[in-house]
This record gives C-alpha cells, structure tokens and sequence, in this order.
C-alpha cells in the first residue's frame, strides 16, 4: 500500500525571516490579509508589512523558465498549504499571483471589497489585530 504524504512543505521566504513568526503566521494570515485589506481599501492606509504583494514578491517559486510560477501551478506558495488542507484560494481572482504580474482589478472603485460593511465583530477583531502588532 502506498506511503501517506507527509505535511506540505512550502517554499521558505527569501528574506532572513518572515515579518512575524511563522507559526503564527501559518495560523492567522488571512486573519492578518483582511485586515490589510481593510485598512487599505477602507481607510486608504497602505503599508508593506502585511500585504499581499509582499507575500508574493517573498515567496515566490520559481519554475524551470527562472520565472515565478503563477497560481495555476501546484507549486505556487499559497497552493502548497491550501492544497492540501481542501482550501479555495480566490485572492487570485482578482490580485497578481507573482511579483511584476498586473493585477485585474482597476482601482478602489473597481474592487470587489469595495462597500462591504464593517460590523462590531470586525472592529472588534480588528483592534485585537492592531493591539498584537503594536500599531
């Protein structure tokens, strides 16, 4: 009988480390990618730390061209886990999948996040996000 795989093993960053811990990170990034998103698309705040293209420009793979592969390949970064763990990745749908790649969208009055109400629940999970990272 064959052998169970093993735990994915994405691609490690190409910076000394990832902007906070990895085990957190594999825990709450999309936690931390919304409210990213949020600050960006509803308060106009745009930082590095956190974002997606920072994501992607880190932890590209690259293919056997030298180039960054894009989502539609099973080795891109994100794949890795959601994979394995059955998750849809629809970020993709809309964003670059790999650095220099543009995006599909056109600006914030084109965006799919654009006029999504925020409720108590965010803010409240939100100022938690803000109290942990020391903003």
């Amino acid at each position: 009988a064959p052998g169970m795989a093993g735990p994915p093993q994405p691609a490690k960053g190409r910076g000394d480390k990832c902007v906070e811990p990895t085990d957190w990170m594999r825990r709450f990034h999309m936690t931390v990618l919304k409210h990213q998103r949020d600050d960006t698309v509803h308060l106009g705040i745009r930082t590095e730390k956190h974002s997606l293209k920072g994501c992607i420009d880190c932890h590209q793979v690259k293919g056997e061209d030298g180039k960054p592969v894009t989502v539609s390949d099973s080795r891109h970064f994100c794949r890795t886990c959601h994979d394995y763990a059955a998750v849809h990745v629809d970020c993709f749908d809309c964003h670059a999948s790999r650095p220099g790649e543009a995006t599909k969208t056109g600006g914030a009055t084109d965006s799919p996040h654009a006029g999504i109400a925020v409720g108590p629940s965010d803010v409240t999970a939100l100022n938690r996000y803000l109290e942990g990272s020391g903003r």
